[in-house]
């Protein structure tokens, strides 16, 4: 085969596995969720995915596994669009309609909650691949029952307690401030993170508890033993769970996570939904009038590389740029080996 031919073919198997693998392979992208006030998936994770300490993250763990722990940065749709009431049903909030993460969805008095007052409160979300878009954070209404399902009708969502577009993230958390109601008892915030970069959103809930110490306010019904207090998993126990997580955790660790290239994902803005749609028609308004975004807690390092959520870049450019590097390395390669062989060939016919 002429050396030429030989390049070419080379080069060209050299690229397909590797566009195949870039394909395939691409880890899902996920992005965080509420830090503080815990959210029920990060405050399961912490307890430890094969070994929780509340009934409540058991349950969760008995009714969806342990999985959805590791990947406790991942409740997302895809394709939401701030279409968040028509796509996740009544009873599946937490969730988001995804079945992997159906355990977070019980109805039950006795989650580990953070204790709040009513007034100004700091909320902190876990970043993990920062983004522009859009924070909400609704809270449930008075006398909210905890131990019925969720539905939509149950949040104040004409009184969001937080809305904020664009915070910094710094520290490894996007930080912004809002005003929680006078409430009494224990009661759920629903965040909802709906991206302006891509029609993706994310999703969590937070369950707190007003007037008491931590997780200890009114005992559950039927004697149970009140809830305890919420904690979030440290940094030592998201490092030590990624090697069992099926989704991208790149960033934590950092001072800002924007400052780290986040591997892009394949399936990052497709469709991830139920196939039901629950009976509200109304959407909670994805586009919210902007609010100033909150000062940084840090400065950010001189030099330090732009982000997604600086940039509003293509969540596609890194896989791309990575498998055409490595197909490039590969075909030189190819091409390199061509080439001695082509010397080696004439040397011998010269003697």
């Amino acid at each position: 085969m002429p050396a030429r031919r030989t390049v070419a073919a080379a080069t060209a198997l050299g690229i397909a596995p590797l566009a195949l693998t870039a394909l395939t392979a691409a880890p899902a992208a996920a992005h965080g969720s509420m830090g503080d006030p815990v959210s029920r998936v990060s405050q399961c994770y912490a307890e430890g995915p094969e070994s929780p300490r509340s009934d409540a993250c058991k349950a969760a763990v008995a009714a969806g596994g342990t999985q959805a722990l590791y990947d406790w940065n991942g409740i997302r749709i895809g394709d939401a669009g701030g279409r968040h009431q028509e796509l996740v049903p009544d009873g599946k909030l937490c969730s988001a309609g995804n079945e992997a993460f159906k355990g977070l969805d019980l109805a039950r008095a006795d989650w580990p909650a953070t204790s709040v007052t009513s007034g100004s409160y700091t909320f902190k979300y876990r970043v993990t691949a920062p983004h522009k878009g859009t924070f909400k954070v609704y809270i449930t209404k008075p006398g909210h029952d905890p131990a019925k399902p969720l539905g939509w009708g149950d949040l104040d969502l004409g009184n969001p307690v937080a809305t904020v577009t664009d915070p910094v993230a710094s520290g490894g958390f996007y930080t912004f401030t809002g005003t929680l109601p006078e409430r009494s008892g224990k009661h759920l915030l629903y965040a909802v993170w709906q991206r302006s970069d891509s029609p993706e959103a994310f999703y969590s809930c937070s369950d707190v508890v007003f007037g008491g110490a931590g997780g200890s306010g009114a005992a559950p019904a039927g004697g149970a033993t009140p809830a305890p207090a919420a904690s979030a998993p440290t940094e030592e126990q998201i490092e030590e769970g990624n090697d069992k997580s099926t989704v991208e955790h790149g960033g934590h660790g950092d001072d800002d996570p924007s400052t780290s290239a986040e591997p892009a994902a394949a399936a990052d803005d497709t469709p991830d939904r139920p196939d039901t749609a629950p009976g509200a028609s109304a959407s909670d308004g994805a586009a919210p009038a902007p609010s100033a975004p909150n000062a940084p807690n840090a400065p950010k390092a001189a030099g330090a590389a732009q982000s997604l959520a600086e940039t509003g870049g293509d969540d596609s450019t890194a896989y791309v740029a990575v498998g055409g590097a490595a197909a490039l390395a590969l075909g030189s390669a190819a091409l390199f080996l061509s080439v001695r062989r082509r010397a080696a060939g004439a040397g011998r016919h010269g003697r």
